[in-house]
């Protein structure tokens, strides 16, 4: 059995050096130890994981690929890195650049999908917060905190920053990540929302887990009502898109206001709770606000800027 890794990378040296040493360190207990192909795209045309990639390969345990691709954008270097899977693999993980797993996390992705005979074995993203000394209203608020489910919940969607998906199912389309969420993000959510659609079978891995470094630059309320605004008005963008009906457009305007009178309803209690409890306030009205503007097909550019992918 041979699972290929993938790894979409853009100016995150240290990060990835990091992945690449703690992918060196996975065990298996539950599952045969497979094949595993490590394949990193550089989304920087200067080549600067180059180095890291070069280093770390004579003591890598795995096959390491290191590819270069051009084109910026996120879709991009993921397209590039499904390419580069070996044509008889058998299964395609995801795992991010700022992230690191825990030694079994490929184990229990692995011993899940068989146990359920999944198509996509999806799975926790825990922070790692790289300044300790966090705003007290972010540890109170718990902003960062994932979903957490009981293994073998199923799911309706999935992320790339933790998930195990059948090779064969990629296998079968073209291109697998939508090119025109390169510089907006939001390519995964546009995929595993069609993976759904077409029937597949999603669940949850609560013991999959991975660990996500999370810089002092997001750790602000600008940055957390961004990320709400974003992911909300991605997923009702591609909702309405792949499920084009009066039905879902009007359910869709109703959660979106829905979210907004609840984040003022929420406003004037909330001054007697704590910060946290206001900014979760101001949260719903970013995520209803995003929800309207995805409608309509405003969608937030978020690799536009500079930033790792």
């Amino acid at each position: 059995m041979l699972v290929s890794v993938c790894i979409a990378s853009y100016q995150r040296p240290e990060g990835l050096k990091r992945l690449l040493i703690e992918l060196n360190q996975l065990t298996f207990s539950k599952s045969e130890v497979p094949e595993i192909e490590v394949i990193v795209v550089d989304n920087d045309v200067t080549g600067s994981a180059r180095e890291i990639c070069a280093n770390i390969e004579t003591n890598f345990c795995w096959m390491l690929k290191y590819c270069i691709e051009s084109q910026r954008g996120i879709s991009f270097a993921r397209n590039r890195a499904i390419a580069s899977v070996s044509e008889y693999s058998n299964f395609v993980a995801f795992i991010d650049d700022d992230e690191v797993p825990e030694t079994n996390w490929l184990d229990e992705l692995l011993s899940v999908q068989k146990a359920y005979q999944a198509d996509v074995v999806a799975a926790p993203v825990i922070p790692n917060f790289i300044k300790s000394d966090i705003p007290t209203w972010l540890a109170k608020g718990e902003f960062f905190e994932p979903l957490r489910y009981p293994t073998g919940h199923p799911l309706e969607i999935a992320s790339t920053n933790n998930v195990l998906i059948r090779a064969e199912i990629l296998r079968q389309i073209e291109p697998v990540f939508d090119e025109r969420f390169a510089i907006t993000g939001g390519e995964d959510t546009n995929l595993f929302m069609r993976l759904h659609l077409a029937g597949y079978k999603f669940v949850w891995a609560n013991d999959a887990i991975v660990r996500e470094w999370i810089p002092q630059s997001r750790t602000n309320l600008k940055w957390v009502l961004q990320r709400g605004y974003f992911g909300w008005s991605i997923h009702s963008w591609c909702e309405c898109e792949l499920y084009p009906s009066i039905p879902v457009i009007t359910i869709r305007i109703i959660k979106g206001l829905a979210l907004i009178v609840k984040g003022l309803f929420l406003m004037l209690p909330s001054l007697f709770v704590g910060q946290h409890a206001l900014i979760k306030a101001l949260l719903n009205i970013y995520r209803g606000v995003g929800t309207l503007a995805g409608i309509i097909g405003i969608r937030y550019q978020a690799y536009k800027v500079t930033h790792g992918v």
